[in-house]
């Protein structure tokens, strides 16, 4: 354990650099955080878009989640929107899964598919 001399040593408030991110301790205008784990996301991927069907947390209501898309945010963000305007519904795009509101794997998998994807449907 550190000494009391140890734990009251450090700064405790600077107003030098503004804002810091709270991961890294640099200033927010030179943090790159974001940036590395999306390069991280992106390098875990294995090539197969896994297209599942979930209800746990959504008090029964069903969506299709889309995971495994080797494409970075922005381009996600984009590819998410063409889907949900195929479909007619809503969805939101979280931590690199794409979420479409109700059933619609078949729909799915035949897009992505013609988009040149590998996909497969996951679960039950």
């Amino acid at each position: 354990m550190a000494s009391l001399k140890e734990q009251l040593g450090g700064l405790v408030y600077s107003t030098e650099h503004g804002d810091t991110c709270p991961e890294c301790r640099r200033p927010l205008a030179e943090c790159d955080c974001d940036e590395r784990a999306e390069q991280a996301r992106l390098a875990d991927l294995d090539g197969i878009v896994r297209i599942r069907r979930e209800t746990s947390g959504r008090k029964g209501k069903g969506v299709t989640t889309i995971e495994g898309i080797p494409l970075p945010a922005g381009e996600l963000k984009a590819l998410a929107k063409a889907l949900k305007k195929r479909c007619g519904t809503g969805g939101a795009v979280k931590e690199g899964i794409v979420e479409i509101q109700g059933d619609h794997r078949e729909l799915l998998k035949g897009e992505l598919e013609k988009r040149g994807y590998q996909v497969r449907l996951a679960g039950g």
